[in-house]
């Protein structure tokens, strides 16, 4: 009786040797890009998350990632979600990100490793509530691979714990606040190829101090993590430099009667604001600061959160001759010409409607580069992404080509190739209901010469 179990047992592990060596082993994708991960092996059917593997794939696939695995079927999507302001008074901050990154899929063939991508996603609203609904809505949704948002800081605050959770990646285009990357308190699922605030700042303050030497300056902010942490810095790094901080004001998102606020600072006797906020706030600050006694000829400063043709419709004819903080497109690279004129030409307008197009542009591109990268495909076209392979890849990240510049990731998720230029709007500009595309200052360049 024992010699008789001994062989049937003899015969069930050599059948399981055979049927194991016969079993289809998936192949790595084929690679592009400048990044770099080792591809997980992963168990499932999909698009859904591993970890729930059918009869047919679990023999061959076993999750080994740490935060779980996805699945993409032969003829399924890959599905790249975003978090963005796509309405209200902000909506062209985050409408002109996903345009970007809608040509980068575009410029992609509309695919990845032989899947159609998939590009859609939630409205973030430029606030906290915002963010933590759209991120609850994606963190649900089990198909998403990855995700491009957010575009306000306010909105990263609560949607990056909740991303965090899922498991998923998400690199902002926009999000620029210094809390957003500090050492002591980033989330390894947060990346972005937007500035960070800590750069901008102190390029406006050297700006002031040295460029137009005024020695005097007050500051506005509106509470949320951006518009508050950049003109800290700024203040800071006038400071720094010799200057006077007057005043530092706060005022509520959805203020429109300016005219307190303004009255207060101007019994500081600054000789410039600076107000990194955003668009209907920015708007209503330039639009009524010049009615204020004390404010007839002080310097009006904003960043590029009110950097966008629509501000100058909130703004009203005072805009001329303000300046602004912001990126310097005269510092991207050669290819950004070319993306320019298919941006303008798809979507039918005379220039970007704001911002962080090419940042958009830039953080898609590492987005695919890395599943490239990473994937596992089997010979019928089924992927198997590890999510934390996915996340490693992206860290990976160097010297990555990009529209904005070389890129590489640090350990807290900084990624851009930071370069900010002042710009200044002119009546010839305002004329024709347009924002300046040449800067007026930049760090390295000519010393600054006021329009004739």
């Amino acid at each position: 009786m024992k010699a008789k179990t001994f062989l049937a047992l003899g015969a069930v592990a050599a059948l399981t040797l055979i049927v194991t060596a016969c079993a289809p082993t998936a192949t790595p994708a084929a690679t592009s890009g400048s990044t770099a991960a080792t591809a997980p092996t992963t168990a499932a059917s999909g698009p859904t998350a591993a970890g729930a593997p059918t009869a047919a794939s679990s023999a061959a696939f076993t999750c080994t990632d740490k935060i779980g695995c996805i699945t993409i079927a032969p003829n399924d999507p890959v599905h790249i979600a975003y978090m963005l302001v796509t309405s209200g008074d902000n909506a062209v901050l985050g409408t002109d990100s996903k345009y970007g990154a809608q040509i980068a899929v575009d410029d992609h063939g509309g695919k990845v490793l032989g899947h159609t991508i998939q590009f859609d996603g939630q409205d973030e609203g430029c606030s906290a509530d915002g963010g933590q609904n759209a991120a609850t809505r994606i963190a649900a949704d089990k198909t998403v691979v990855a995700v491009i948002g957010t575009s306000c800081s306010s909105a990263a605050v609560p949607a990056i714990p909740i991303i965090s959770a899922a498991g998923l990646t998400m690199i902002s285009p926009s999000a620029t606040a210094v809390v957003l990357t500090d050492p002591a308190k980033h989330d390894p699922a947060f990346l972005r190829t937007a500035h960070n605030d800590s750069v901008q700042g102190k390029v406006a303050a050297q700006f002031v101090y040295t460029q137009l030497k005024l020695t005097r300056a007050a500051t506005i902010h509106d509470g949320s993590p951006y518009a508050e942490g950049l003109q800290q810095v700024f203040a800071n790094t006038f400071k720094q430099m010799g200057g006077t901080i007057t005043d530092q004001e706060a005022i509520n998102v959805g203020d429109r009667d300016m005219r307190p606020v303004l009255t207060k600072i101007a019994a500081t006797h600054p000789q410039i604001i600076y107000f990194p906020i955003f668009i209907p706030e920015g708007g209503a600050i330039v639009a009524q600061a010049r009615s204020v006694p004390g404010l007839e000829n002080t310097v009006l400063m904003s960043a590029d959160g009110t950097f966008a043709p629509a501000f100058l419709k909130a703004a009203g004819p005072n805009s001329v001759g303000m300046f602004w903080s912001s990126p310097n497109y005269s510092a991207y690279t050669s290819a950004y010409p070319a993306f320019l004129a298919k941006y303008e030409k798809k979507y039918n307008v005379k220039e970007p409607l704001s911002t962080f197009h090419a940042q958009a542009y830039d953080a898609m591109n590492m987005i695919l580069a890395a599943i490239e990268k990473v994937a596992v495909k089997e010979p019928d076209g089924t992927l198997h992404i590890g999510r934390q392979a996915l996340r490693d890849a992206l860290y990976a990240t160097k010297n990555f080509q990009g529209l904005t510049g070389t890129l590489t990731c640090n350990q807290y998720g900084d990624c851009a190739d930071p370069h900010i230029a002042v710009y200044q709007e002119t009546s010839a500009l305002y004329s024709k209901g347009q924002t300046p595309s040449q800067p007026a200052w930049a760090p390295g360049g000519p010393n600054y010469q006021a329009p004739k």
